[in-house]
This record gives C-alpha cells, structure tokens and sequence, in this order.
C-alpha cells in the first residue's frame, strides 16, 4: 500500500480509478488486479462508497500494467475501438433523426397540396 503526502497521486483528481474502472476501460478481471497487487505492480487504497468497499488504484500503474501484460498495442486499439462504437452509437442516432426530420417533411408538403 502507498502513502503520500497532500500533492500525491492520490489527490490528483483524474490520476486514480476504482477496480471496477480499471475492469471497464482496461479489460482487466478482478484476478489480474490482484495479481498486479500482489506483486507490487499497483498500489491500491481501500475507499467506501455507501457502506460498499473498493479498491482505488492509480491510473499510470494500471496503465504501465496493462502495457507490460498485453503490450503497447493493446491500448491503443481498446481506445480505436470504444471511439468506433460510440461514432456508430452516434450514427444511429442521427440516422433515426434523419427519418424523423423526413417523415415530418413529407407531412408537411402534403398540408401544400391538400
């Protein structure tokens, strides 16, 4: 476990993430996480949200983790491709307006020739 004093990385808004974070974004299992833990490749706090404990680890250790289990690549193409989901999510989304916004046009030219 790390300490530090009020400049640390632990007060550094941004420069930690819970487990359940690092599971998300990084692909990580639970198992991985400890592994990292256990051998001294992340420091971790132990914090409370509502009564519910979880570990809080710092993001540049999960990141150099990662780099080294799965190497360089691995983030870069985890990032390539949450950009591509949500560039299709947004598609979608836009396609359905499109309809819409033409569904209601033609409504509208058909009020012309009535």
């Amino acid at each position: 476990m790390q300490s530090g004093g009020a400049n640390s990385t632990w007060f550094k808004k941004g420069a930690t993430l819970s487990d359940k974070s690092a599971r998300k974004e990084f692909g990580l299992t639970q198992e991985e996480i400890i592994e990292g833990i256990e051998d001294g490749k992340l420091h971790y706090r132990i914090n409370n949200v509502f009564g519910n404990p979880y570990l809080r680890l710092v993001r540049s250790e999960v990141e150099a983790f990662v780099d080294e289990k799965y190497g360089s690549n691995y983030l870069k193409k985890k990032k390539i491709k949450k950009e591509l989901a949500q560039t299709n999510k947004e598609l979608k989304r836009l396609k359905t307006q499109v309809a819409s916004l033409e569904q209601r046009k033609a409504e509208l030219q058909d009020c012309f020739e009535e």
